[in-house]
């Protein structure tokens, strides 16, 4: 677990002192801070396999080292066979430890194994929080490729306490966020 203290470090010793320079905040307790992370699986195909649940759970608790928990469709919709409390996706919500550790491996590990990587869009959703979507679960080395049944994607959310894109967006760039258009004010 020294990874984990040594980006929860260098948030305090380096990403702390950076933005309250970069935004002028008068004291710390105005620099944004990342709150949680929350993994997202949709599995739509779950209406006809049901398996495919169980090992998403599987590989998402594998992948962050917390139990996810399958949600559950609130009304019935007959077109695509839905019926109301049918297990459809998968998420998990990670705080402190578990969220910085996580953080780590996903900019330091996994997101440099996607094929032909050049950064990730920079668009955050109004109030300084980041969703990333990703095309295949097989970028987490925890994953054996051999025993992959289906290849699924999933939405990672950064949850911030950023009043606006610019700080929140200033926030995840620090953290080392590898994103296309990565205007460095420093």
């Amino acid at each position: 677990m020294s990874n984990t203290a040594s980006l929860k470090k260098e948030y305090q010793d380096r990403i702390v002192p950076a933005l309250k320079n970069e935004f002028g905040y008068k004291s710390v307790m105005q620099v944004p801070v990342l709150k949680k992370i929350v993994i997202n699986q949709g599995l739509g195909i779950a209406t006809a396999d049901k398996k495919i649940i169980d090992v998403a759970i599987n590989e998402l608790t594998t992948i962050t080292g917390q139990k996810a928990v399958p949600t559950v469709s609130k009304k019935d919709i007959s077109n695509f066979k839905l019926r109301k409390k049918m297990p459809i996706g998968v998420m998990v919500t990670l705080r402190h430890e578990r969220m910085y550790e996580f953080l780590e491996r996903l900019i330091r590990v996994a997101l440099p194994r996607i094929r032909d990587f050049k950064g990730i869009e920079s668009k955050l959703d109004g109030r300084g929080n980041y969703t990333l979507g990703i095309q295949e679960q097989i970028i987490f080395p925890e994953i054996n490729i051999d025993n992959i049944t289906k290849i699924l994607g999933m939405n990672i959310t950064f949850v911030t306490s950023a009043q606006t894109d610019e700080e929140g967006y200033a926030l995840l760039r620090e953290f080392g966020l590898p994103f296309k258009n990565a205007k460095k004010t420093n």
